[in-house]
């Protein structure tokens, strides 16, 4: 069996991060949604 996850922090941020969601407006949707539900955190 193998290792599938091997985290990587730069990739993590890349592909879920504060900037990328703000790019698009689906992003910025998600954004929104979070805030609304007062997240703590709104990306990773």
């Amino acid at each position: 069996m193998s290792i599938t996850y091997q985290p990587k922090k730069k990739k993590r941020k890349k592909a879920h991060g504060f900037l990328k969601r703000k790019k698009t407006k689906t992003g910025r949707k998600i954004l929104a949604r979070r805030k609304r539900k007062k997240r703590k955190r709104l990306t990773v």
